[in-house]
């Protein structure tokens, strides 16, 4: 079986994420670490050398972290299996590639997750959309890139095929709405719009979510235990694994239950 090109790959990848990004000090990071300065957690043949205890160790943050597949592309493809390390002159260029590549990533993964939830010509558009992104690959390529224009191209797509999705069942707009510890408890948010919404910390136990337009919605801290997410839309597993939960989640496949989840109170 081929590897599904937006899905990380470690073990083909030169530890981008541990050194291209910045980590602010805060829940998510123990520490804080400018952009382009490896993690000191980084340790030889670009492995975590705390890896099976981010969590307990205050870097919860890098468990939820996902990277589409673009670490494994910029280090194998883009630059051709050549590392920062072993070259340091070409160290800007591939952390800045491997930030171009992962948004470009994130945009292909939408789209084709919107393919089912999508009437036919509507698919026809997003199949579309997806062929020009596929090309970036060259350093030069990425460096060329509107980003900008290209997320607002599949934005655009991304609602149409998720008022479709939505529409027999469609739920309250809360588009970016600010619902930081809310309690939201046995909350009826089927087929709601929570784009973009701040859910931290908020108490979702029991709420019904099924349906829901998740794409960009930040979960880290909410509780998450009970609640139905079942066909959940643009849901990803980053956004689970930030998020607490219980035996008692359902869930939309292909998501699994984060294995932390299972010591959640």
């Amino acid at each position: 079986m081929t590897a599904d090109p937006l899905r990380a790959d470690c073990s083909r990848c030169a530890g981008l994420c541990c050194v291209a990004p910045t980590f602010a000090a805060s829940a998510d990071f123990a520490i804080h670490k400018p952009a382009g300065r490896p993690c000191p957690n980084l340790g030889e043949g670009f492995r975590c050398t705390i890896h099976d205890h981010l969590r307990a160790r205050g870097f919860p943050g890098c468990v939820a972290f996902d990277c589409f597949g673009a670490g494994q592309q910029v280090t194998q493809i883009t630059f051709g299996g050549r590392d920062w390390r072993q070259e340091p002159a070409i160290a800007a260029s591939m952390f800045a590639a491997f930030d171009a590549t992962r948004q470009l990533h994130a945009l292909r993964w939408y789209l084709r997750a919107a393919l089912p939830l999508a009437d036919a010509p509507l698919r026809a558009e997003l199949l579309a959309a997806q062929e020009p992104l596929e090309r970036h690959r060259s350093a030069e390529a990425l460096a060329s890139l509107d980003l900008t224009e290209a997320r607002h191209a599949a934005h655009l797509l991304l609602l149409r095929a998720s008022a479709q999705a939505r529409a027999p069942h469609q739920g309250p707009d809360r588009t970016g709405a600010d619902l930081i510890g809310k309690r939201l408890r046995r909350a009826k948010l089927g087929g709601a719009q929570l784009m973009g919404a701040l859910l931290l910390g908020a108490d979702l136990r029991e709420a019904d979510l099924s349906g829901a337009d998740l794409r960009g919605a930040d979960l880290r801290g909410a509780d998450l235990s009970g609640a139905d997410l079942t066909g959940a839309i643009f849901l990803t597993q980053a956004q689970l694994e930030g998020a607490r939960g219980s035996a008692q989640t359902r869930l939309p496949p292909p998501l699994a239950r984060p294995a932390h989840w299972a010591s959640a109170r």
